[in-house]
């Protein structure tokens, strides 16, 4: 498990257990985090999973691909730092990583 560390958009600080090799939608699913809806499942097609990587994590992380990109163009408030957390795989190396959840999403 690494820790992933969610800023909701009530403000609210969530540092939750993520697994790894799965999404970090489903651990932030699990753990019930306010904004994270994931209505298609994580089938990258509804962009309720969307999250805002801090600038110090997006650089670590692959770019995302055209299909999320895509997507990523028709979110409620388009962001430079926008992933699809459905699309990020949690590995070790990501233990501490800060995402904020966009206040569209609350």
């Amino acid at each position: 498990m690494v820790r992933a560390i969610f800023h909701t958009p009530s403000g609210e600080r969530r540092e939750i257990d993520a697994r790894c090799g799965v999404s970090l939608m489903e651990s932030a699913k699990a753990a019930s985090v306010e904004g994270i809806d994931a209505d298609c499942g994580g089938s990258m097609v509804c962009g309720t999973c969307h999250v805002h990587v801090s600038p110090e994590w997006l650089e670590r992380l692959a770019p995302p691909d055209d299909m999320e990109a895509m997507i990523l163009d028709c979110v409620p408030d388009p962001h430079p730092r926008a992933r699809l957390s459905c699309q990020i795989v949690v590995t070790e190396e990501m233990d501490g990583i800060e995402l904020t959840v966009p206040i569209a999403q609350r």
